[in-house]
């Protein structure tokens, strides 16, 4: 069948070639443009699959807090107060541990000695410099490098929400993690990816960006509720990065130096 249909297309070739041109001359040209049409399919998908994972990205974080919403990507501050994600109870209880910059005023009004009205003042200024920190989803990737800004940012405000949770600002479910494990491995994996494709050919000085990227997955595999969701979904991903990782290290001559002595 493979050998009929070869003849078939030689055939056609043959007979569709326009005066002028040799065989192989008109067969370069085709497969020349059939490749740049195939580039062009290639190119639009990939914007098209990054935009569903960034659509998914934004429902999953709304899922594990509903009242979590991006608006033109950034947090929007005003839905998070909602009564029904501040919580200012276990914020004032838990305040110490919530890892929030706050002054000595903004703590003794946060033990009792301010009104009610100052204590729930300062939770509103304290949620808003949580959420100032947390950058806004963006896809434009011009670079390698930019590539993983939509991942790393995903997984940013993911923490971002672990911590709030934690200090008892925002209520939470990561069981919603058990439910969409697509999203998240395939962040995970694109974040993989990108440190990968650097460390292959690394440019020193390294970039704020790439530490940021590296800083994000430390935080991302050491934290203990995170990862009993995310490191069982990715665990082989992890695995392969950790093994590429190993070789590039005793392979490439530009990060081991000590290859080149032996």
């Amino acid at each position: 069948y493979l050998k009929i249909s070869k003849l078939a297309l030689a055939f056609a070739i043959i007979h569709s070639k326009p005066p002028g041109k040799s065989c192989k001359e008109y067969t370069e040209h085709l497969a020349k443009t059939v490749s740049e049409q195939d580039f062009g399919w290639k190119s639009k998908v990939e914007v098209l699959e990054a935009e569903v994972l960034r659509l998914r990205q934004e429902l999953l974080l709304s899922k594990i807090c509903p009242r979590f919403c991006l608006e033109n990507g950034k947090p929007n501050a005003e839905t998070l107060l909602d009564q029904e994600c501040l919580n200012p109870m276990s914020y004032s209880s838990q305040l110490e541990d919530s890892g929030c910059d706050v002054s000595n005023d903004c703590t003794s009004e946060s033990l009792g000695i301010a009104s009610d009205f100052h204590q729930s003042e300062h939770n509103v200024d304290t949620f808003k410099h949580w959420v100032e920190r947390i950058p806004p989803l963006n896809l434009c990737c011009a670079s390698k490098e930019e590539s993983l800004t939509a991942p790393v940012q995903f997984l940013q405000h993911l923490l971002e929400i672990r911590k709030l949770s934690e200090g008892g600002i925002l209520q939470a479910d990561f069981t919603e993690l058990e439910n969409d494990s697509f999203t998240v491995c395939n962040s995970v994996s694109r974040l993989l990816d990108g440190l990968t494709i650097f460390y292959n050919s690394p440019k020193f000085p390294v970039s704020k960006f790439l530490n940021e990227a590296v800083c994000v997955l430390i935080s991302l595999i050491t934290d203990s509720k995170l990862s009993n969701h995310v490191l069982k979904k990715c665990f082989k991903k992890l695995e392969e990065f950790k093994k590429n990782l190993i070789q590039i290290i005793l392979r490439n001559s530009s990060v081991n130096r000590v290859s080149l002595k032996h």
